[in-house]
Protein backbone atom coordinates (compact mmCIF):
# COMPACT_ATOMS: atom_id res chain seq x y z
CA UNK A 1 0.00 0.00 0.00
CA UNK A 2 1.29 3.05 -1.13
CA UNK A 3 2.04 5.78 1.98
CA UNK A 4 -0.28 8.68 1.51
CA UNK A 5 1.78 10.92 4.09
CA UNK A 6 5.25 10.13 2.68
CA UNK A 7 6.50 13.40 1.06
CA UNK A 8 9.17 14.72 -0.75
CA UNK A 9 10.61 18.16 0.49
CA UNK A 10 14.02 19.55 -0.84
CA UNK A 11 14.88 16.08 -2.54
CA UNK A 12 14.22 13.90 0.56
CA UNK A 13 11.68 11.26 1.27
CA UNK A 14 9.75 11.67 4.42
CA UNK A 15 7.77 9.23 5.42
CA UNK A 16 5.48 11.76 6.66
CA UNK A 17 5.79 15.79 6.94
CA UNK A 18 5.67 16.52 10.52
CA UNK A 19 9.43 16.62 12.14
CA UNK A 20 10.64 18.17 15.35
CA UNK A 21 12.05 21.36 15.88
CA UNK A 22 15.77 22.20 16.76
CA UNK A 23 14.84 22.86 20.39
CA UNK A 24 14.98 20.84 24.01
CA UNK A 25 13.44 17.80 22.04
CA UNK A 26 16.03 17.47 19.92
CA UNK A 27 19.29 18.06 22.16
CA UNK A 28 20.10 14.68 22.84
CA UNK A 29 20.50 11.21 21.25
CA UNK A 30 18.12 9.65 24.00
CA UNK A 31 15.58 12.13 22.86
CA UNK A 32 16.16 11.87 19.47
CA UNK A 33 15.73 8.22 18.90
CA UNK A 34 12.85 8.05 21.57
CA UNK A 35 11.04 10.87 18.41
CA UNK A 36 11.97 8.38 15.96
CA UNK A 37 10.62 5.69 17.82
CA UNK A 38 7.09 7.27 17.93
CA UNK A 39 7.01 8.38 14.42
CA UNK A 40 8.19 11.70 13.04
CA UNK A 41 9.22 12.08 9.73
CA UNK A 42 11.99 13.83 10.80
CA UNK A 43 13.97 16.20 13.49
CA UNK A 44 16.37 19.15 13.26
CA UNK A 45 18.88 18.47 15.94
CA UNK A 46 19.59 21.63 18.40
CA UNK A 47 22.19 23.60 16.70
CA UNK A 48 25.44 22.65 17.01
CA UNK A 49 28.12 25.45 17.11
CA UNK A 50 31.82 25.55 17.95
CA UNK A 51 31.95 28.55 20.58
CA UNK A 52 31.47 27.60 24.12
CA UNK A 53 27.52 27.97 25.45
CA UNK A 54 26.37 28.32 29.07
CA UNK A 55 22.73 28.54 29.97
CA UNK A 56 20.84 30.99 32.53
CA UNK A 57 21.54 29.84 36.22
CA UNK A 58 17.43 28.96 36.10
CA UNK A 59 14.35 28.04 34.38
CA UNK A 60 14.76 28.02 30.24
CA UNK A 61 11.67 27.55 29.12
CA UNK A 62 8.31 28.35 30.66
CA UNK A 63 4.37 27.90 29.37
CA UNK A 64 2.23 30.27 29.78
CA UNK A 65 -1.51 29.97 29.69
CA UNK A 66 -4.84 31.73 29.88
CA UNK A 67 -8.37 30.79 31.28
CA UNK A 68 -11.77 32.48 30.30
CA UNK A 69 -12.48 32.72 34.11
CA UNK A 70 -9.06 35.24 33.97
CA UNK A 71 -7.96 35.58 30.92
CA UNK A 72 -4.62 37.14 31.50
CA UNK A 73 -1.84 35.34 30.06
CA UNK A 74 0.67 33.87 33.23
CA UNK A 75 2.51 31.02 33.55
CA UNK A 76 0.63 31.12 37.14
CA UNK A 77 -1.07 27.39 37.89
CA UNK A 78 -4.72 28.15 37.66
CA UNK A 79 -7.81 25.94 37.34
CA UNK A 80 -9.68 25.58 33.55
CA UNK A 81 -6.54 26.99 31.79
CA UNK A 82 -5.66 26.31 28.01
CA UNK A 83 -2.22 27.31 26.28
CA UNK A 84 -1.36 30.29 25.41
CA UNK A 85 2.22 30.34 24.62
CA UNK A 86 6.33 29.16 25.71
CA UNK A 87 8.59 31.60 26.66
CA UNK A 88 12.31 31.00 26.57
CA UNK A 89 15.63 32.14 26.96
CA UNK A 90 17.59 29.06 25.82
CA UNK A 91 20.88 28.99 24.05
CA UNK A 92 22.11 26.66 21.19
CA UNK A 93 23.97 23.10 22.00
CA UNK A 94 25.77 23.48 25.17
CA UNK A 95 26.91 19.58 23.73
CA UNK A 96 30.31 19.69 21.56
CA UNK A 97 30.51 18.57 18.03
CA UNK A 98 32.85 15.89 18.89
CA UNK A 99 29.96 14.48 21.22
CA UNK A 100 27.23 15.02 18.75
CA UNK A 101 29.45 13.20 15.52
CA UNK A 102 28.85 9.82 16.94
CA UNK A 103 25.49 10.52 18.39
CA UNK A 104 24.45 11.03 14.83
CA UNK A 105 26.24 8.48 13.57
CA UNK A 106 24.08 6.08 15.75
CA UNK A 107 20.48 7.91 15.15
CA UNK A 108 20.94 7.51 11.31
CA UNK A 109 22.35 3.95 11.62
CA UNK A 110 19.04 3.41 13.65
CA UNK A 111 16.68 5.24 12.04
CA UNK A 112 17.97 5.20 8.49
CA UNK A 113 14.08 5.97 6.69
CA UNK A 114 13.98 9.07 9.04
CA UNK A 115 15.27 12.55 8.28
CA UNK A 116 18.03 14.02 9.79
CA UNK A 117 18.71 17.71 9.43
CA UNK A 118 21.34 19.17 11.07
CA UNK A 119 21.13 22.79 12.47
CA UNK A 120 24.46 24.37 13.00
CA UNK A 121 25.45 28.29 13.55
CA UNK A 122 28.56 30.07 13.30
CA UNK A 123 29.76 33.73 12.98
CA UNK A 124 30.05 36.34 10.23
CA UNK A 125 32.45 38.78 8.74
CA UNK A 126 35.53 36.99 8.51
CA UNK A 127 37.50 33.85 6.50
CA UNK A 128 37.91 31.58 10.13
CA UNK A 129 33.79 32.23 10.78
CA UNK A 130 33.18 31.00 7.17
CA UNK A 131 35.52 28.36 7.97
CA UNK A 132 33.90 27.30 11.17
CA UNK A 133 30.46 27.31 8.78
CA UNK A 134 32.54 24.67 6.61
CA UNK A 135 33.83 22.47 9.71
CA UNK A 136 30.43 22.31 11.36
CA UNK A 137 28.61 21.65 7.79
CA UNK A 138 31.42 18.80 6.85
CA UNK A 139 30.96 17.04 10.01
CA UNK A 140 27.65 16.59 10.64
CA UNK A 141 26.62 15.52 6.74
CA UNK A 142 29.82 13.69 7.30
CA UNK A 143 28.09 11.65 10.59
CA UNK A 144 25.10 10.84 8.67
CA UNK A 145 22.86 14.15 8.37
CA UNK A 146 20.45 13.82 5.25
CA UNK A 147 20.50 18.16 5.21
CA UNK A 148 21.96 21.17 7.33
CA UNK A 149 19.39 23.94 8.69
CA UNK A 150 21.52 27.59 8.85
CA UNK A 151 20.32 29.42 12.08
CA UNK A 152 20.39 32.58 11.39
CA UNK A 153 17.58 33.34 13.62
CA UNK A 154 18.07 32.18 17.20
CA UNK A 155 16.89 35.78 19.18
CA UNK A 156 19.09 35.11 22.15
CA UNK A 157 22.77 35.63 20.94
CA UNK A 158 24.73 38.51 22.61
CA UNK A 159 27.38 38.22 19.37
CA UNK A 160 26.30 40.52 16.55
CA UNK A 161 27.40 38.44 14.12
CA UNK A 162 25.05 34.95 14.96
CA UNK A 163 21.42 34.48 14.77
CA UNK A 164 18.97 36.97 14.55
CA UNK A 165 21.39 39.50 14.23
CA UNK A 166 22.44 38.50 10.87
CA UNK A 167 19.20 37.99 9.08
CA UNK A 168 19.11 40.90 7.66
CA UNK A 169 22.24 41.20 5.97
CA UNK A 170 21.69 39.67 2.22
CA UNK A 171 25.46 40.15 1.65
CA UNK A 172 26.05 38.02 5.26
CA UNK A 173 23.28 35.17 4.14
CA UNK A 174 25.40 34.81 0.26
CA UNK A 175 28.46 34.54 1.81
CA UNK A 176 27.52 31.72 4.21
CA UNK A 177 25.75 29.54 1.79
CA UNK A 178 28.88 30.16 -0.51
CA UNK A 179 30.79 29.23 2.14
CA UNK A 180 28.71 26.15 3.14
CA UNK A 181 27.32 25.04 -0.52
CA UNK A 182 31.37 24.91 -1.29
CA UNK A 183 31.57 22.48 1.45
CA UNK A 184 28.71 20.05 1.36
CA UNK A 185 26.35 18.78 -1.25
CA UNK A 186 23.07 18.13 0.53
CA UNK A 187 19.65 19.88 0.61
CA UNK A 188 20.83 23.61 2.69
CA UNK A 189 17.83 24.86 4.80
CA UNK A 190 18.05 28.61 5.93
CA UNK A 191 16.20 29.17 9.45
CA UNK A 192 15.56 33.03 9.33
CA UNK A 193 14.21 35.30 12.29
CA UNK A 194 10.49 36.46 11.26
CA UNK A 195 11.32 39.93 13.70
CA UNK A 196 12.15 41.94 10.53
CA UNK A 197 10.66 43.74 7.79
CA UNK A 198 12.74 42.70 5.01
CA UNK A 199 12.47 39.07 5.34
CA UNK A 200 11.28 38.40 2.06
CA UNK A 201 14.30 40.14 0.97
CA UNK A 202 16.47 38.10 2.76
CA UNK A 203 14.60 35.05 1.88
CA UNK A 204 14.98 36.12 -1.93
CA UNK A 205 18.87 36.42 -1.26
CA UNK A 206 18.88 33.21 0.59
CA UNK A 207 17.07 30.96 -2.33
CA UNK A 208 19.25 32.75 -4.97
CA UNK A 209 22.20 31.66 -3.28
CA UNK A 210 20.97 28.02 -3.15
CA UNK A 211 19.01 27.46 -0.16
CA UNK A 212 16.50 24.72 -0.53
CA UNK A 213 14.08 25.88 1.43
CA UNK A 214 13.47 28.50 4.43
CA UNK A 215 12.50 27.43 7.75
CA UNK A 216 10.12 29.99 9.73
CA UNK A 217 8.96 31.33 12.10
CA UNK A 218 11.63 30.97 14.77
CA UNK A 219 10.22 32.30 18.72
CA UNK A 220 9.48 36.07 18.11
CA UNK A 221 12.06 38.13 20.35
CA UNK A 222 10.06 38.78 23.44
CA UNK A 223 9.81 39.55 27.47
CA UNK A 224 8.41 37.23 29.99
CA UNK A 225 5.50 39.37 32.67
CA UNK A 226 5.87 40.90 35.39
CA UNK A 227 3.16 40.08 38.74
CA UNK A 228 1.79 42.91 39.78
CA UNK A 229 2.22 41.95 43.48
CA UNK A 230 5.73 40.66 43.82
CA UNK A 231 7.65 43.01 41.21
CA UNK A 232 9.03 39.49 39.90
CA UNK A 233 9.34 38.41 36.25
CA UNK A 234 7.54 35.08 35.81
CA UNK A 235 11.29 34.09 35.03
CA UNK A 236 14.12 35.66 36.04
CA UNK A 237 18.08 35.12 37.38
CA UNK A 238 18.65 37.12 40.14
CA UNK A 239 15.66 39.60 39.40
CA UNK A 240 17.34 40.16 36.27
CA UNK A 241 15.87 39.15 32.58
CA UNK A 242 16.29 39.19 28.53
CA UNK A 243 15.20 38.80 25.87
CA UNK A 244 14.07 35.73 25.17
CA UNK A 245 11.48 33.81 22.49
CA UNK A 246 7.77 33.66 22.61
CA UNK A 247 6.68 30.59 20.70
CA UNK A 248 3.60 28.20 20.36
CA UNK A 249 -0.07 29.11 19.97
CA UNK A 250 0.44 32.68 20.52
CA UNK A 251 2.12 33.22 17.09
CA UNK A 252 -0.01 30.79 14.62
CA UNK A 253 -1.33 34.06 13.06
CA UNK A 254 2.18 35.86 12.97
CA UNK A 255 3.79 32.85 11.68
CA UNK A 256 1.53 32.13 8.63
CA UNK A 257 1.44 35.50 7.94
CA UNK A 258 5.76 34.74 7.02
CA UNK A 259 4.81 31.97 4.96
CA UNK A 260 2.50 33.15 3.06
CA UNK A 261 4.44 36.37 2.29
CA UNK A 262 7.36 33.99 1.34
CA UNK A 263 5.27 31.86 -0.56
CA UNK A 264 3.30 34.42 -2.80
CA UNK A 265 6.72 36.19 -3.60
CA UNK A 266 8.89 32.50 -4.77
CA UNK A 267 5.64 30.18 -5.20
CA UNK A 268 8.08 27.65 -6.87
CA UNK A 269 10.07 27.37 -3.88
CA UNK A 270 10.25 25.41 -0.50
CA UNK A 271 9.39 26.09 3.04
CA UNK A 272 9.42 24.81 6.52
CA UNK A 273 6.64 25.91 8.38
CA UNK A 274 7.03 26.38 11.93
CA UNK A 275 4.92 28.48 14.62
CA UNK A 276 1.81 27.36 17.10
CA UNK A 277 1.29 23.94 15.36
CA UNK A 278 -0.53 22.29 18.08
CA UNK A 279 -2.96 19.58 16.15
CA UNK A 280 -3.93 19.25 12.55
CA UNK A 281 -5.97 22.41 11.81
CA UNK A 282 -3.00 24.20 12.16
CA UNK A 283 -0.83 22.13 10.18
CA UNK A 284 -3.48 22.32 7.11
CA UNK A 285 -2.99 26.20 7.60
CA UNK A 286 0.46 26.06 7.34
CA UNK A 287 0.37 23.57 3.96
CA UNK A 288 -2.87 25.31 2.81
CA UNK A 289 0.10 28.66 2.30
CA UNK A 290 2.76 26.37 0.54
CA UNK A 291 4.18 25.28 3.49
CA UNK A 292 5.63 21.46 2.66
CA UNK A 293 6.95 20.30 6.03
CA UNK A 294 5.55 21.37 9.56
CA UNK A 295 8.21 21.85 12.31
CA UNK A 296 7.13 21.47 15.93
CA UNK A 297 8.66 21.97 19.25
CA UNK A 298 6.50 23.39 21.83
CA UNK A 299 3.37 21.53 21.49
CA UNK A 300 5.77 18.42 21.90
CA UNK A 301 7.66 19.85 24.92
CA UNK A 302 4.09 20.57 27.00
CA UNK A 303 2.73 16.85 26.12
CA UNK A 304 2.85 15.37 29.77
CA UNK A 305 4.96 11.49 30.08
CA UNK A 306 6.30 11.95 26.55
CA UNK A 307 9.78 13.29 27.48
CA UNK A 308 9.13 16.24 25.34
CA UNK A 309 9.22 14.46 22.32
CA UNK A 310 5.31 14.53 21.72
CA UNK A 311 4.25 10.42 21.40
CA UNK A 312 0.92 11.49 20.89
CA UNK A 313 0.88 14.14 19.33
CA UNK A 314 2.95 12.85 16.33
CA UNK A 315 0.06 9.49 16.66
CA UNK A 316 -2.48 12.57 16.39
CA UNK A 317 -0.85 14.37 13.56
CA UNK A 318 -0.64 11.49 11.27
CA UNK A 319 -4.07 9.73 11.78
CA UNK A 320 -6.05 13.27 11.39
CA UNK A 321 -4.15 14.11 8.20
CA UNK A 322 -4.76 10.65 6.88
CA UNK A 323 -7.67 10.60 7.60
CA UNK A 324 -8.76 13.94 5.62
CA UNK A 325 -6.69 13.10 3.08
CA UNK A 326 -9.45 9.88 2.63
CA UNK A 327 -12.29 12.03 3.06
CA UNK A 328 -11.60 14.43 0.61
CA UNK A 329 -9.75 11.86 -1.83
CA UNK A 330 -6.37 13.73 -1.93
CA UNK A 331 -3.65 11.62 -2.61
CA UNK A 332 -1.35 13.34 -0.86
CA UNK A 333 -0.52 16.97 0.55
CA UNK A 334 0.58 18.18 -2.69
CA UNK A 335 -3.78 18.59 -3.47
CA UNK A 336 -4.08 21.16 -1.52
CA UNK A 337 -0.53 22.80 -0.48
CA UNK A 338 -0.80 26.24 -1.40
CA UNK A 339 -4.73 26.90 -2.11
CA UNK A 340 -4.79 29.63 -0.28
CA UNK A 341 -1.91 31.77 -1.70
CA UNK A 342 -3.97 33.33 -4.41
CA UNK A 343 -6.54 34.22 -1.99
CA UNK A 344 -4.55 36.74 -0.18
CA UNK A 345 -4.76 40.14 -1.30
CA UNK A 346 -3.77 43.59 -1.03
CA UNK A 347 -6.85 45.46 1.01
CA UNK A 348 -8.26 47.40 -2.30
CA UNK A 349 -8.45 44.22 -3.50
CA UNK A 350 -11.38 43.27 -0.97
CA UNK A 351 -14.92 44.11 -2.04
CA UNK A 352 -15.85 47.40 -0.28
CA UNK A 353 -19.31 48.94 0.35
CA UNK A 354 -19.12 51.39 -2.73
CA UNK A 355 -16.94 50.42 -6.04
CA UNK A 356 -14.90 53.95 -5.94
CA UNK A 357 -12.46 53.17 -3.21
CA UNK A 358 -8.73 52.36 -5.11
CA UNK A 359 -6.78 51.89 -2.14
CA UNK A 360 -6.82 55.63 -0.99
CA UNK A 361 -4.96 56.64 -3.70
CA UNK A 362 -5.95 59.81 -5.04
CA UNK A 363 -7.61 59.83 -8.73
CA UNK A 364 -5.06 61.47 -11.62
CA UNK A 365 -6.55 63.70 -13.89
Amino acid sequence: MPNKLSTTFTGLEFVNPFILASAPPTESKRKILKAFEAGWGGVVTKTIGLHPVENVAGPKTIYQRASEQKPYVSRMKRPDTVSHSSWNWELISDQPLDLWLPDLEEIKTTYPDRMLIGSIMAGAGSAEEMANWQKLARAVVGAGCDALELNMSCPHMDRKDMGANIANDEDIIRSILAAVTEAVDVPIWVKLTPATSTLVDAAGAAYAAGASCISLCNTFPSLPLMDPETLKFEVEVDGLVTSGGLGGLAILHQALQRVSDISKAYPDKEISGIGGIKGFREAFNFIAHGAGNLQVCTAAMEEKGSGGVGVQLIQELTRDLSEYLDAKGHASIEDFRGIARSRVVEHAQVRRKSEDYNGGYAQSA
